[in-house]
Formats: C-alpha cells, sequence, structure tokens
C-alpha cells in the first residue's frame, strides 16, 4: 500500500459578521458599512482609553468639577484651576483683591494647568457670595482680562457693560420636588414648544425665568404641549445673537434671573408633568475674547481649531477642535452639567449639520450618499457626538436628544450599536423651508399637492422625525411668520371675529391646514415656536443699533390670543384642540400617514394614520358635494375635528353631527373649500 501526504487541516474561517442593523434596513448604506464599523471601532476604543484613565465616561465628564472656582472644606479655602497650556501666566483677579493682577497668581501645574490656593483664613470674608472675579492671562508678552472656561455665572455692569464672573454660594441650595418625574412617562410623543424666556413678556423689556414659570408654564400646560425647548439659556453677551453667539458654555444667563429662578422654573415644568429641553450650543461659540473663550492661552488652538479651520464662514463664530481630547471632555462635561445641575431632560443640539462636515453644509446639496461617507465627513465631530448622546443617555434614563441637521445622514437618529450616531430625534428642517417656499411664490391655486405630500413624508424609516411648519427661524427679522405671509396687512387691520374680509378668512383658514396636515403627517414628534400657536402676528427681532434698541419685535403680545373677540383666540383654540387631538389618540406613536387620495384636479388629500381619516380640500373656492374616497375599513365615522367649527372662526358648513356610512369601502362626504376634516370609526 502507497503511502500518502497527510493533508494540512483546512485553516478554519473567521465567521462572516452579521450586517449592521442601519445596513440590513437600508440597503443603499452595504458599501459605506467599512466607514459606519470604523466609527464604531473608534467609539469603542475612545471609551476603553476613557475607562482606563477615569474609569467610566461619567467620571471623565467632570472637568468642570476640577476646573474653575471651588471651595474646597478639606483644604479650608478656594481653589482655582484653569487649563491654559500655552500662557506665559495667570492670575485671578476680582473684587476680593481689588482686582489687582499680582497679587494671586497661579502656578503652572502638569498638563497645562494652572492653580491657586487662597486659604479662608485670609479671604474667607472676601471670597464670599456675589464676589466678581475674572482670571488675568498673559501670553505672547500681552496681558488681557478674561472669564474662566468654566464659570457658573457671568453678571454684566449695567454701566459699563463689561462682564465678570461671580461666586453663587446662596445660604439655602435651592429645593428640587421633582424626584417623580420621569421623561418617558411624561412624553410618550414630544410636543414641543419652543421658547425664549427674555421675549416671553408682553412689556418691552427682558423676560426672568421666574415669570416665564409663573406665567407661561399655565399657558403651554393648557395648550397641551408636554415639552418646552428653551433657547438662549446659555450665557452670551449679545442678547440680539438670540442665544447662539454662546461665550460662557456653564453659565445659565444672569439676564433672566438667578440659578435658582431657572432650577424654579424647571421643577415647575416637572410639577405640571412638562420635560424641558436646554437649546445647546456645541457647533460654534462667539469669536469675544472679553467674554468668551477665543484665543484664552494666546496659542490660536486651545478650544478652537487653528487659522481659518477655527473660524465659520458663515456665522462669524469660532469652531471647536473637536479631536482635541480636552475639548472633548469640557464638552462632555458640558452635558453632563445641564443634565445634573439644573435637570434638564436633555437637548436639542443646535447646528449638527456645521459639525458632521468640514464644509458645514454651507452650499452643498446633499444629493447622494457619498456626501455622507466621503472625506468632507469630519470624524472627529461624529466621534465627539456619539460619546455626548452616550453620555445623556447613560446619566439621565429617557432623556430626549434632538438633532438640527438639515443633511439627513443615515444613522444619526439610530442607536450606536446598529450603526448610528445615538439621537432621538432630528427637525424636519424641509418642511417649514417649504411652506414659506409655497407662501412666497406658488399661488393657492397651484400648490403641487404631490409635492407637498412627499416633503411632508419623505423621511428616513425608523429614525424618528420633528415635524414643525415654523420655528424661530421663520419669525426671525429678515422674515415672516406663516402668520404674517398669510394675513399680509390683515393682520393688523380685520382680525376682529366678525370682520367678513376674504383675504382673512383665506388666510385663517390655510393657517389652520397647514398645522393639521404638517402635525399629522410629517414625523413622530411636534414642534411649535411660543406664540406661534395664535398666529403672532409679527416677527421676532432684538434690540440692536438698527432698530435704536426696540423691544417692540422681542415680546409676546399674549393679549391677542386671549381676546375672544379677535381671529387670535380662535387660531389658537384650533391648536389646542389639534394637540389635544394628536394626545388622545398617540398620533405621532403611530406608523406614517397613509395615503387614500392625491387628488390634484379638486386639490384634495386624503389620508389615515392611527385609525382616524383626515381630508382636506385646499381648493380656493370649491367646494365638494358628496365627495367619494375608499377607506381601508367599512363602517360608520363620525367628524372628530372640523377645522370649519365656529369656535376655530369658522363658518360650521359640515354637519358634525352626522354619521357618515361606507358603502363598498368608500366615503362620502361634503367638504367645503379650504377645510379639513378628520374622522374616526365609531362602528
Amino acid at each position: 500500500m502507497a503511502k500518502t501526504t497527510p493533508t494540512a487541516p483546512a485553516t478554519p474561517r473567521a465567521p462572516r459578521q452579521a450586517p449592521l442593523a442601519l445596513v440590513k434596513n437600508d440597503a443603499w448604506l452595504a458599501p459605506y458599512e467599512p466607514v459606519l464599523r470604523q466609527r464604531q471601532a473608534r467609539l469603542q476604543a475612545r471609551l476603553a482609553e476613557i475607562k482606563q484613565h477615569h474609569g467610566s465616561l461619567l467620571n471623565y465628564a467632570t472637568a468642570h468639577q476640577q476646573l474653575g472656582l471651588h471651595h474646597s472644606a478639606a483644604r479650608g479655602g478656594y481653589v482655582y484651576r484653569e487649563w491654559a497650556p500655552g500662557a506665559e501666566g495667570l492670575a485671578l483677579i476680582g473684587d476680593f483683591n481689588g482686582w489687582d493682577r499680582q497679587a494671586n497668581p497661579l502656578q503652572k501645574l502638569e498638563f497645562g494647568v494652572w492653580e491657586v490656593f487662597l486659604p479662608d483664613a485670609e479671604y474667607g470674608q472676601r471670597l464670599t457670595h456675589g464676589s466678581r472675579y475674572k482670571v488675568h492671562v498673559v501670553a505672547n508678552g500681552q496681558g488681557k482680562d478674561r472669564l474662566p472656561a468654566t464659570l457658573r455665572r457671568a453678571v454684566q455692569d449695567e454701566e459699563t457693560k463689561d462682564f465678570a464672573g461671580q461666586i453663587w454660594q446662596p445660604e439655602m441650595p435651592f429645593a428640587w420636588t421633582d424626584q417623580k418625574f420621569r421623561t418617558a412617562t411624561a412624553v410618550p410623543e414630544p410636543l414641543i414648544y419652543e421658547a425664549h424666556v427674555g421675549m416671553a413678556t408682553e412689556e418691552g423689556r427682558v423676560g426672568t425665568y421666574r415669570e416665564f414659570a409663573d406665567n407661561i408654564l399655565p399657558r403651554i400646560a393648557a395648550g397641551g404641549y408636554n415639552t418646552i425647548q428653551l433657547m438662549a439659556v446659555q450665557e452670551h453677551p449679545y442678547y440680539g445673537s438670540f442665544g447662539y453667539h454662546v461665550a460662557n458654555l456653564f453659565a445659565a444667563s444672569s439676564r433672566f434671573g438667578t440659578p435658582e429662578d431657572l432650577k424654579y422654573l424647571i421643577n415647575e415644568a416637572h410639577r405640571r408633568g412638562i420635560a424641558v429641553l436646554l437649546d445647546i450650543v456645541h457647533s460654534h461659540a462667539v469669536k469675544n475674547e472679553a467674554e468668551g473663550l477665543a484665543d484664552f492661552d494666546g496659542s490660536g488652538n486651545l478650544y478652537f481649531h487653528k487659522g481659518e479651520r477655527g473660524n465659520h464662514p458663515g456665522w462669524d463664530s469660532k469652531l471647536f477642535d473637536y479631536g482635541r481630547p480636552e475639548v472633548q471632555q469640557f464638552l462632555l462635561s458640558n452635558v453632563r452639567f445641564w443634565l445634573e445641575e439644573y435637570h434638564f431632560d436633555g437637548f436639542r443640539f443646535d447646528g449638527v449639520t456645521s459639525m458632521l462636515y468640514h464644509h458645514h453644509g454651507e452650499g452643498v446639496a446633499f444629493v447622494g450618499y457619498d456626501n455622507y461617507f466621503g472625506p468632507s465627513a469630519d470624524e472627529d465631530a461624529i466621534l465627539y457626538l456619539q460619546l455626548a448622546t452616550t453620555l445623556a443617555h447613560e446619566f439621565k434614563k429617557g432623556s430626549l436628544l434632538v438633532a438640527e441637521d438639515m443633511s439627513g445622514l443615515p444613522g444619526l437618529c439610530r442607536p450606536i450599536k446598529e450603526g448610528g450616531v445615538g439621537f432621538d430625534y432630528r427637525l424636519a428642517m424641509g418642511i417649514p423651508d417649504f411652506w414659506i417656499k409655497l407662501l412666497k411664490h406658488t399661488p393657492d391655486e397651484h400648490w403641487p399637492l404631490g409635492d407637498l405630500w412627499h416633503t411632508l413624508t419623505n423621511r428616513r424609516a425608523g429614525e424618528k422625525t420633528i415635524a414643525y411648519a415654523e420655528s424661530h427661524d421663520q419669525a426671525l427679522v429678515g422674515d415672516k411668520t406663516l402668520a404674517h405671509w398669510l394675513f399680509d396687512a390683515a393682520i393688523y387691520a380685520h382680525m376682529h371675529t366678525v370682520d367678513g374680509d376674504p383675504g382673512a378668512a383665506r388666510a385663517l383658514a390655510l393657517h389652520k391646514l397647514i398645522r393639521l396636515l404638517t402635525l399629522a403627517t410629517g414625523g413622530e414628534g411636534y414642534l411649535t415656536f411660543i406664540g406661534n400657536e395664535f398666529g403672532h402676528p409679527e416677527w421676532v427681532d432684538f434690540p440692536r443699533a438698527g432698530n435704536d434698541w426696540s423691544y417692540q419685535f422681542a415680546r409676546r403680545q399674549w393679549s391677542l390670543g386671549d381676546n375672544p373677540d379677535l381671529k387670535f383666540s380662535q387660531m389658537g383654540a384650533f391648536d389646542k384642540a389639534l394637540i389635544h387631538l394628536a394626545k388622545e389618540r398617540h398620533l405621532l406613536a403611530a406608523g406614517p400617514a397613509v395615503l387614500l387620495k392625491h387628488d390634484e384636479e379638486n386639490q384634495v388629500l386624503a389620508f389615515e394614520r392611527a385609525g382616524l381619516v383626515f381630508i382636506i380640500n385646499f381648493h380656493v373656492e370649491q367646494s365638494l358635494a358628496d365627495y367619494r374616497f375608499w377607506v381601508t375599513e367599512e363602517g360608520k365615522y363620525h367628524v372628530v375635528l372640523s377645522s370649519d367649527n365656529s369656535r376655530f372662526c369658522g363658518f360650521n358648513r359640515p354637519d358634525e353631527s352626522y354619521t357618515y356610512e361606507t358603502y363598498e369601502h368608500q366615503l362620502r362626504l361634503y367638504v367645503p373649500s379650504r377645510v379639513a376634516l378628520v374622522l374616526e370609526l365609531v362602528g
């Protein structure tokens, strides 16, 4: 028998990886799966590194507890630390030492951190609640007075307009009573009321946190909204920036009151079952050196990128260097701080598109997947956002994270384990843009309902969206609210309920239809901007040199919405009824709207969602008698909401008490022009 050479055993093949859930749900992502996995791997490596050196991500996000001015009972005095590796010298100055730049110099420690200790024995009677302070930074042979990077409170001198840090240690800490509040219970589906505390009063002045809590929270609760999105909380030197040119990321703006006042507002919201989101700005920061972080240590590259890369081309502001570990830690600590110190329930992250791409979305049309995964993607920023969403969800279970992104990045609002970035919702920024474009350029009779339906319903499957007809963006000076576009001059002259002006009637009818259609089809959440629920008559323009520092357009005229003799009141009543219906039927938690009829000739859309049937007649003059369309379930239907009800300044044309019965899966209705009807199956 011939000898045979034994064959080597076959090398076992590595098991093939199952595709990411994100790729399973979208086959077009298959070519980019290596990029998604690389992002996952980079995140896991960073988390492992953080755990090795800091124990956990939560421990890592405590830069604000290490840096800044803090009283140490163990050491018996104040410790002040600042990260400024490029500086030649630092000194703590303030009213406690007569602003003497030589009195309290800092010593340089490891990793670019400086420190000074001020013992109670010497400074206990001088460093007290309300004391003002700054840090004097010497760099490149020049000295500048700066605000510490992690200060908790900045106040402005009324005469000089100069900002300084302020020690804030009241004798009695705020007593929270919201221990039983749970975001997930309060917000099954987010109905968001976007608000700015300063402009929430009717008087021409800056409103306060306390006034908002006592006067505006009851309105929001009565309107049915379960979430407030607070703008302009992070301290900003220029009021007219609407809070988007932030200088002091850890400081609640003192122009609206004290830290306790803000805590009171959030505690009161929780008492009413309302969650509160912070409009957090990590996409850029103010370029001011006197108030902000720009060129803090003279290196030109501390918190922000060096050179032109550190300047936002469109916003006249500075861009964070997300790839620098200290900056990453600084921003993550900021996320933790607002959740922990002020009990916020989550965030609306501003300017996410600007963060995701090196081009910041400026002049770029996102027409293909290469736009999302090519060299223009800022991988450092994506890693930071993944860390931020991980931290927020870990620190506060049920926290809500909303991304302001117009690019439509796939996976932005999917869990990281699936290949996503970890946000919960994205803003449907294309919807308000479409409405404004229609109102500006297309007569009512030529509205393309097919394009409208596509815009409202075209969103990534599995990624939740906040729909809105308008937000603060549409109200800002240079543009107009939907109500202003619709009513034009009639918003000042023809708003009495008995005024039969046809232009005003058309405007009011369309205002209701636009909001109903947007809420019912546009997403899994809904948002409105403060006052727009009742068609606030004017744009938003903060005091500035160009308007002679007027508050005329930086306020809310609540008396208009409260007056039952004005159409504003009826628009508000419709909004309340619409929000109530959405909450009662869990409309936004249901699957996407299903189109039943698209009739361009008669300008009709009919669709189903959450077991409700919606029919909207956009025609400028033609009312439809015996109008037929197919429904999925046979039976008897009755009207649960009519935009033509006289409560909403309508004409009571449809008989809301009538029961409609299907015949061969068809409903037959009378649908007047510019009217929306919502029906439910009753048997």
